[in-house]
């Protein structure tokens, strides 16, 4: 996630993060006392909800966004549009393209759950984790610059390890839109929920969302378990984040629009011979 955050009613929006959060911590604690057996992730079954260290994260979190000036990139009924599906899912697995100040709020969103946070800048990782110890991230290298958005959607479209019928991200070198530098975790995961609100797009020597794109619709179409994969996309005014989402996510695919935030529900791939869209 950029690190510019909206400064206008930034009271408004930590407070409306305070009751979002507390809503869940609610109704986790609602499941608990009624000793519900199992909570469902896309009709997959998960272990019962127990009290523990995700607690602590949620009331920090609550505690964060309650005194903090510093407010989510997203708008609220953007965060809205995410947190609505979290809470039907959680626990599940979340993958976030971006790490910031509102990286807590997410994972708080989300738990018992697995959420794991991609970030392009080390010095940033370690900024963020100071004040939020709790949270899981690794730092990814991009070999993509946003200048090179028209080339590499040629290159795509020449490249056989690229196409549609391959599908594969790990170890993929030749095609310079896979994320071939993941952790082992990012791969060997099946993600339930992915968001992609990084890396940096707004200037030519940027890495641009292009990869992160290609590689969470590859993610999406090689999912094996029941279910879609959701996938949301933010910054969708900008003519490189809508020119990839409709060549790789698929118009056909998109359930929702809230402000700069698309909502995609891609299902697995039935037959790998097809196109992306």
């Amino acid at each position: 996630m950029q690190k510019r955050f909206k400064p206008e009613n930034p009271w408004f929006l930590g407070m409306a993060m305070v009751g979002l959060i507390s809503g869940a911590l609610i109704i986790a604690s609602f499941l608990r006392g009624n000793g519900s057996p199992t909570v469902f992730c896309n009709g997959g079954p998960r272990r019962p909800a127990t009290a523990g260290d995700v607690t602590e994260l949620q009331l920090e979190a609550i505690l964060h966004y309650a005194t903090s000036k510093v407010t989510p990139q997203q708008i609220i009924h953007e965060i809205r549009l995410s947190y609505d599906v979290l809470r039907s899912l959680s626990p599940c697995t979340f993958l976030v393209f971006g790490l910031g100040h509102d990286s807590l709020m997410w994972a708080s969103f989300n738990p018992r759950g697995t959420t794991l946070f991609l970030e392009e800048d080390p010095k940033w990782v370690q900024t963020v984790l100071k004040d939020a110890p709790g949270l899981r991230a690794n730092t990814i290298n991009y070999r993509t610059k946003l200048s090179d958005a028209d080339d590499l959607l040629s290159h795509y479209r020449k490249e056989p390890d690229c196409s549609s019928t391959k599908s594969f991200i790990r170890g993929n070198s030749n095609c310079q839109l896979a994320l071939n530098m993941l952790q082992d975790e990012v791969y060997d995961k099946e993600w339930d929920i992915i968001m992609i609100d990084a890396p940096r797009g707004y200037f030519p020597d940027a890495p641009g969302r292009m990869a992160a794109i290609y590689s969470a619709a590859v993610m999406a179409r090689n999912r094996k378990s029941p279910g879609v994969t959701h996938v949301y996309l933010h910054d969708v005014d900008r003519k490189v984040e809508k020119m990839y989402a409709e060549a790789f996510l698929c118009k056909k695919n998109l359930v929702k629009a809230v402000g700069r935030l698309w909502h995609f529900k891609i299902p697995p791939a039935s037959n790998m011979d097809t196109e992306f869209c």
